[in-house]
């Protein structure tokens, strides 16, 4: 636990214990009184009430449409499932910043519904909401659907012989124990959706504004360090309490289930509704996920000259004035970054999980919450406050490249513990003690009992902490240097500039960023198992 532990105080509670001790403390001492003065505000206020009033929406619109897709996937055996499932979760490793270049492609000025029939839905919260649901798909399928693969099947068999029908059948076996994980899925979605920052950034405009936006724009815009830190504190308190029900949710879970091999519980759709039922979570698949990605290749061949590879072939100049070296250096610049960060977070994150993995009681209950919250805590917030705290010896690293990769590891680690967790504990204890009556030390223990066990899910890991260190956007926007952008950074400004060129500009990188982190889940999916982790 020394080395986790070590890691998250320096780079994550301290950061933000002084970004908001910055904004609370003035002339040497504490002003507490400026809490009630920022949540008493107006415009505050209805900040607040958008971040979980979308954020409830969001969730609800999420388990509407992916609840029949997790069915699909756990139940049902039909050719290219596999891969449809790989594609299934892109969106979901995809930088928030290109889940909204991708829906402002479609639903924005010259997008494909402006095209056909003159609507725009940019700048309005339905485009915030079907951006959401297409982001946090993957969560609901993986989550729910990992967990209905794995249910014995004959229990509701059984149900059916005692005379009940399928629907009683399904509300009184089943229902109840998906029940914690679909609560579980649901408190991750709300998680993502209530810190969301890049997709209402881009899409919501200045009229929708979560605390994560509003944190950003207290920072970086109107340097109001004192609203800042009491959003910060407010976030903070209420992740907190998202983590602990979502761990309660867990255990209820792992205690109460007893489950079977997924690959005997899927069989051949049987019957016109099974049949229906697969062709309309394909239909939804098509146009809510697949869609958005077409149109955002579309936008990025469509020039004023006809489609062709200009917008690409202009990444190479930096004459557009957006950035000191030519856009195309981010795609290098990112993977460096991700590569770096991807070795952190499986060192922080195995390490971790090792220790998770040994059931000791409260403490490390509470540690393991405690490495799920900088999956909700503002990034914005951890990006400044790594710029005011880690510059003085022996953390002065503002002018140092690892800035940025430990950024990112401390979104990638949270994914490593996850992903590796639920394999390490499936690990039987005896095999360790039968391998340490033959003589082995711990470590050669681990090397040849634990290692072999857990390599796919070590490869599963390294996946998602790479695709995820890749698009991280929140923090890196505040502490990549100008002469070394990353991806969603590089689109963001591009976004963020007048005229054609920037927006197609924009809309390639976007397509880059896309490509690379499908490559990597593609990897992912070719080399772990089937229900590997929780997600």
């Amino acid at each position: 636990m020394a080395v986790p532990a070590a890691f998250f105080a320096v780079f994550f509670a301290y950061p933000v214990a002084g970004i908001v001790a910055r904004g609370l403390r003035a002339g040497g001492s504490w002003h507490v009184g400026w809490i009630g003065a920022v949540l008493t505000e107006s415009g505050i206020g209805h900040v607040l009430w958008f971040t979980v009033w979308q954020a409830l929406a969001s969730t609800a619109l999420t388990l509407l449409l992916a609840l029949p897709a997790a069915y699909v996937f756990a139940r049902l055996d039909f050719p290219g499932k596999r891969l449809l499932r790989a594609l299934v979760t892109v969106p979901f490793v995809l930088p928030t910043v290109v889940a909204g270049s991708a829906f402002l492609a479609l639903l924005g000025r010259g997008g494909l519904l402006d095209q056909l029939w003159g609507v725009r839905l940019d700048t309005t919260v339905w485009a915030i909401l079907l951006a959401h649901v297409f982001f946090n798909y993957a969560v609901v399928v993986r989550t729910v659907g990992g967990l209905w693969a794995q249910l014995d099947p004959r229990q509701e068999e059984a149900a059916r012989v005692l005379g009940a029908s399928r629907r009683r059948a399904w509300r009184t076996v089943t229902l109840p124990a998906l029940g914690p994980a679909v609560a579980a899925a649901a408190l991750i979605v709300f998680l993502f959706t209530f810190t969301s920052f890049g997709i209402v950034q881009i899409l919501g405009g200045p009229a929708h504004s979560t605390i994560e936006v509003e944190i950003y724009r207290q920072t970086a815009e109107v340097f109001d360090l004192p609203t800042a830190a009491v959003l910060t504190l407010l976030q903070l308190v209420a992740v907190g309490a998202i983590l602990a029900v979502h761990a309660r949710t867990v255990r209820r879970r792992e205690r109460a289930l007893h489950l079977v091999d997924a690959a005997g519980t899927a069989r051949r759709p049987r019957g016109a509704a099974q049949w229906t039922l697969l062709g309309g979570v394909l239909a939804t698949a098509g146009i809510l996920l697949l869609l958005p990605l077409g149109v955002l290749v579309q936008r990025s061949l469509r020039t004023t000259d006809g489609y062709g590879l200009g917008y690409y072939r202009a990444l190479a100049s930096a004459d557009g004035g957006a950035f000191l070296v030519p856009p195309i250096d981010a795609v290098a610049n990112s993977l460096q970054y991700a590569l770096a960060a991807t070795a952190i977070a499986l060192l922080v994150g195995g390490l971790a999980a090792a220790a998770l993995s040994r059931r000791a009681g409260a403490l490390l209950r509470g540690f393991d919450a405690l490495l799920m919250l900088p999956l909700g805590v503002s990034a914005v917030t951890v990006g400044f406050g790594f710029l005011v705290t880690l510059d003085r010896p022996p953390l002065d690293l503002r002018s140092s490249w690892i800035l940025v990769p430990l950024a990112q590891a401390l979104v990638g680690a949270p994914f490593v513990v996850r992903t590796m967790l639920p394999v390490l504990r499936a690990v039987d204890d005896r095999l360790r003690e039968a391998a340490a009556v033959l003589g082995a030390s711990p470590l050669r223990a681990w090397r040849e009992v634990d290692l072999p066990m857990v390599r796919r899910a070590l490869l599963t890991a390294a996946g998602f902490a790479f695709a995820v260190s890749l698009g991280e956007f929140g923090a890196t926007v505040f502490i990549a240097r100008p002469d070394r952008p990353t991806l969603p950074v590089a689109v963001a400004r591009l976004l963020g500039r007048a005229g054609d060129l920037n927006y197609g500009q924009a809309m390639a990188l976007s397509v880059v960023l896309m490509v690379v982190c499908a490559l990597a889940l593609l990897l992912l999916e070719r080399a772990g198992t089937e229900n590997t982790g929780e997600f």
